[in-house]
């Protein structure tokens, strides 16, 4: 099958041959059908993070499945699915406690063991599988907790943006946050992700929906999506300007950049009692500060991992909401791209042009 592979860090990515192997007990076979481009594959292409290589990238698709391995139960040939990197193990502390976003064994239970063939080569050599999915390929090998079986009436190249992005801002204002009808929000960041959650915040019921960005078009689309009011970061101090939009902060921020500057931004632009929620994957190394005494005022400072999510569950729903037009997914999509463009695809993405780029496959 066609795949792109990141075989040196950091890198391009190459479109090559690779041999997926036959589904194992608990695996299923998927025929790719869409894959969205992330900033977190950007972030290892780039070497912020480590991953080993040649490994084949990709996280956020949608697909038909094909073959099942013979303890799949959960799904069968021809149903559809979307992928998701949260997958669980369903039996550590965290999964049995409702946090299978933050399962602590699906790196132990959910990979094939040493002495078993790869489930991705290359001329007889392994391939890393990135994230236990690896979507940017023609075909999935993934266990099956790495699925949710969905709709078919869904379309699966707005389908696979639930399988990261949007689950991801979507779940940071529902799960992480728990934002409250009426209050006050801002979004500092209006990628895909960012974008998610203005539209989360929106079908939250919050008041006043404040979205921060560098990129007027994004934040004409942030207004599109939910956002009532916008910020021009390339002018305007975001601080500053939230502070007057809101007479003293706000109740809820969120971070979908991934810097020190921005998470710190959030922070400060609280009113008392507020959170503030980094859903960007900061790099590895780099320390966030904060004024001290601001704890005194009950602000509160925290993460997000794929927006605290319950995917079998959570990604159900956010169809529903697609279906019935709450969620606007349609706007999201800037450019449907071939596998063999996907480096100018995240290309795109660092010139800072896109929300969303979908790859589709024949």
């Amino acid at each position: 099958m066609k795949a792109a592979v990141l075989n040196q860090i950091p890198g391009r990515l190459d479109i090559e041959d690779v041999d997926i192997d036959n589904p194992g007990p608990r695996e299923v076979l998927i025929e790719t059908k869409a894959a969205g481009l992330c900033h977190s594959d950007l972030h290892f292409m780039e070497g912020l993070y480590q991953y080993p290589c040649p490994a084949v990238l990709g996280h956020e698709s949608a697909g038909v499945v094909l073959e099942v391995g013979a303890d799949v139960t959960y799904v069968q040939p021809g149903d559809h699915v979307i992928t998701c990197l949260s997958a669980f193990c369903g039996s550590c502390e965290e999964c049995l406690s409702g946090r299978p976003s933050i399962c602590a064994n699906k790196n132990i239970d959910l990979v094939r063991r040493p002495g078993e063939p790869p489930r991705l080569s290359r001329a007889g050599e392994p391939v890393h599988t990135f994230l236990h999915l690896s979507s940017f390929a023609e075909q999935i090998l993934a266990h099956e907790h790495a699925l949710v079986k969905v709709d078919k009436a869904m379309p699966l190249d707005r389908a696979a943006l639930i399988g990261c992005g949007v689950t991801t801002g979507l779940g940071a204002v529902f799960r992480t946050a728990r934002v409250e009808p009426g209050s006050t929000v801002a979004v500092i960041g209006c990628g895909g992700i960012g974008l998610s959650a203005v539209q989360g915040a929106r079908i939250a019921g919050a008041n006043k929906v404040i979205a921060v960005d560098m990129m007027a078009s994004k934040l004409d689309l942030a207004k599109t999506l939910g956002a009532t009011h916008v910020v021009d970061a390339s002018s305007d101090d975001p601080v500053q300007a939230v502070m007057e939009l809101t007479g003293g902060g706000v109740h809820y921020s969120f971070e979908a950049v991934g810097r020190k500057d921005t998470a710190e931004q959030c922070f400060r632009m609280l009113r008392n009692g507020g959170q503030a929620t980094v859903i960007g994957l900061i790099p590895d190394g780099v320390m966030v500060e904060i004024h001290g005494v601001d704890l005194i005022y009950e602000k509160t400072l925290t993460g997000s991992n794929m927006g605290s999510n319950q995917f079998r569950t959570d990604m159900p729903r956010f169809i529903d909401m697609y279906l019935d037009g709450r969620l606007l997914l349609d706007e999201m999509v800037s450019q449907s791209i071939s596998l063999d463009d996907i480096n100018s695809g995240f290309d795109d993405m660092k010139a800072g042009s896109v929300a969303r780029t979908v790859i589709e496959f024949d």
